[in-house]
């Protein structure tokens, strides 16, 4: 309700705009009804008044004197005049004034709605904006914090980040600091009896600590990341306290990379790249600990580059369905895990091993979990083995059955006529398709077609294309320079705020957010 402050000497014209105008009805309420300004004045001072209603002659203070005092008061004030006085003078003053109407006595009541109605419009779209700019401002500061860390901000997000957001006063030297969640899936999926993490928004927990620490540069990266900038005698010894408040406080744990130090606004991102690479050696180093740049092994990043064309070459030697090449890169694979220094570590690359695989299938439009039939939360299993023989000899046996499952999969009857309807998709994905469209193409029925899609690959039709447009934007967004809106008519996407939210649903984070981690 806009609350408002009625002003008029005349008795009888006060109680008939208390009377005969519908307030409720506009969404508004008379605070207060006097007869001369100071008394308003008083008024104005007390409450916080929307919206004044005063005639121009009063004693002893004006109407007009009255409209600038309130002006004085109450900065964005609605001023609605009412006088008896036909004086172009008055008229003239009160344009001067900002003054919303000038209604003229005697009154129609209807003027006076109206002018009161359209005051509601501007108060109501005056409020959308303040409520718009207050959810856009945390935004924009971590947008350009963002900024600062990829070394991408302009000239505005310096002036910013340094008068509004303190970094003009920052004690330097810092250090850039990047905290991940572990065991993401697992803290998003409960199951099992795991207690899980049911609010997507956990990392606002994170942040909202960060601030308690005194930890005032701080940022989401992603859903599973944030980032923090801090001085350089502090970075340690806050980070680690860091750590352990999430341990003891929440259900799940942080590992954090600390990156080296820097001494101005342009050196920020090569300390938060180095954080970043610091994290990607949480393989070796274990979970919920606090790993530094200048800790991190030589051998550790000839590990961690060869690692993944290990397990490129196993992938194909499991879609090739050769059992002998599939056996020779586990033993390769595992052969460098050897190398590890803990149990804990071992187990922890094996998962690694699964979660990559898992993710490789999806590209095939596969499921580890639906393939193997077993849950997520089972994988557990693993951590129950007593020696890196028992692991790998269980992950041989896995890779094994998934590659014949594969294998089998290619074999089915009408197979070859599924992969050639994906093929024909794959290849018109700017193009707005339907099953109708592919029917047509291959000259079946729609409804024929679409079961007989949904029997081999286990999908409907339109959830394989939708995810084969999803996988492709996070290609693009990878891999490319270039824009949202033309990676969506890429994929298909005509609507950008459609391909947003189909890219959320999917992903989890928007577009942008995909990029940036």
């Amino acid at each position: 309700m806009y609350k408002v402050l009625l002003a008029d000497d005349e008795r009888l014209d006060l109680e008939g705009m208390k009377a005969f105008i519908p307030w409720e009805k506009l969404g508004m309420e008379v605070v207060e009804g006097v007869t001369n300004g100071f008394a308003a004045c008083r008024v104005l001072e007390e409450q916080a008044v929307d919206i004044l209603v005063t005639d121009i002659r009063m004693p002893h203070m004006s109407g007009l004197e009255l409209a600038q005092r309130a002006s004085e008061i109450r900065k964005n004030i609605k001023i609605i005049f009412v006088s008896g006085y036909q004086d172009f003078q008055y008229a003239k003053q009160a344009l001067k004034l900002n003054a919303w109407n000038y209604v003229l006595k005697p009154m129609d009541d209807q003027e006076l709605i109206d002018s009161l109605s359209q005051i509601r419009s501007h108060l109501d779209e005056e409020r959308t904006r303040e409520a718009a700019y207050s959810q856009m401002e945390p935004l924009m500061r971590n947008e350009y914090l963002q900024q600062l860390l990829e070394g991408t901000y302009s000239d505005t997000a310096r002036i910013k980040l340094e008068q509004d957001y303190g970094l003009g006063s920052f004690a330097w030297p810092a250090r850039a600091a990047v905290l991940e969640m572990d065991d993401l899936a697992w803290k998003l999926i409960p199951a099992g009896g795991r207690e899980g993490m049911d609010n997507p928004d956990w990392m606002h927990q994170v942040v909202a600590l960060c601030m308690t620490h005194g930890i005032e540069c701080v940022c989401r990266l992603s859903r599973k990341r944030a980032a923090l900038l801090l001085q350089e005698q502090a970075a340690v010894p806050v980070v680690k306290g860091l750590l352990d408040a999430i341990r003891n406080n929440f259900t799940f744990t942080l590992t954090a990379g600390l990156g080296g130090p820097c001494t101005g606004l342009e050196e920020v991102q090569s300390s938060y790249r180095q954080a970043v690479e610091a994290l990607d050696y949480k393989i070796f180093h274990g979970k919920g600990q606090l790993i530094e740049i200048g800790d991190v092994r030589r051998s550790e990043k000839e590990d961690i580059k060869h690692l993944d064309e290990r397990l490129g070459a196993l992938f194909s030697a499991m879609t090739r369905y050769d059992l002998v090449a599939i056996h020779d890169e586990i033993e390769a694979l595992f052969q460098a895990a050897r190398s590890l220094k803990t149990g804990f570590t071992i187990r922890s690359f094996s998962l690694n091993i699964l979660m990559k695989l898992d993710q490789h299938l999806h590209t095939m439009n596969e499921d580890l979990f639906k393939l193997l039939d077993i849950e997520f939360h089972k994988l557990d299993i693993i951590m129950q083995f007593e020696t890196i023989q028992d692991i790998q000899s269980w992950l041989r046996r896995q890779a094994y059955e998934l590659s014949e499952l594969l294998h089998k999969k290619k074999q089915k009857k009408n197979w070859k006529l599924v992969q050639d309807v994906q093929r024909y998709v794959k290849d018109r994905l700017s193009v707005n398709m339907t099953l109708k469209d592919a029917a047509e193409h291959f000259s079946f029925s729609p409804n024929y077609l679409g079961q007989l899609f949904k029997e081999e690959t286990g999908r409907n039709f339109s959830e394989y294309l939708i995810a084969l447009r999803m996988e492709k934007a996070g290609e693009l967004l990878r891999q490319t320079n270039l824009k949202i809106y033309e990676i969506a008519e890429q994929v298909g996407y005509r609507y950008l705020p459609y391909f947003s939210r189909q890219f959320k649903e999917t992903y989890g984070m928007t577009p942008m957010e995909y990029r940036r981690s």
